[in-house]
């Protein structure tokens, strides 16, 4: 069970953190850098805060959104534990905003796939985490010493 959770989070990690590459390099590959300005136009007018009177510039969206997305996904790869959840946390916040500014975009179900799959793994990640520390909690026996067992019958 531990390889097989090993093995989700540096899949996982290894994603993301191609992704937030491909947000901040246009290098990697051109159309795909051009796409992404083009949707982050759409996402910024639907920004979750914009209700609040913030609208941020597409362009620092994005490059916001790479960071964390690189950041969080080499931290989930070779983090230590409790960096390693504090970043799966990030990331399962991150794709519940891609969801709702899918949702707000009024986009099709195809769109939202890749978003609701990660999410779906990144929550699995973060339950298999939680139940495994669970049970790796050691109580402390109270040994009973000659004395203490002589005082317990008086």
């Amino acid at each position: 069970m531990a390889l097989l959770l090993a093995a989700l989070r540096v899949l996982l990690g290894g994603f993301f953190a191609l992704t937030g590459v491909a947000k901040l390099s246009a290098q990697i590959s051109a159309p795909v850098s051009e796409q992404m300005k083009a949707l982050f136009v759409q996402f910024a007018e639907v920004f979750p805060l914009k209700v609040f009177g913030y609208q941020p510039d597409p362009l620092s969206y994005q490059t916001a959104v790479g960071w964390l997305e690189l950041l969080a996904g080499l931290l989930l790869v070779v983090g230590p534990p409790m960096l390693q959840e504090i970043s799966n946390l990030l990331l399962i916040l991150l794709m519940m905003g891609a969801i709702f500014t899918l949702a707000s975009l009024n986009e099709s179900l195809s769109i939202y796939i890749p978003a609701i799959v990660c999410l779906v793994f990144l929550l699995l990640l973060d339950v298999c985490q939680f139940s495994s520390q669970t049970k790796k909690v050691v109580r402390p026996t109270r040994r009973m010493t000659v004395n203490a067992f002589k005082e317990s019958w008086k």
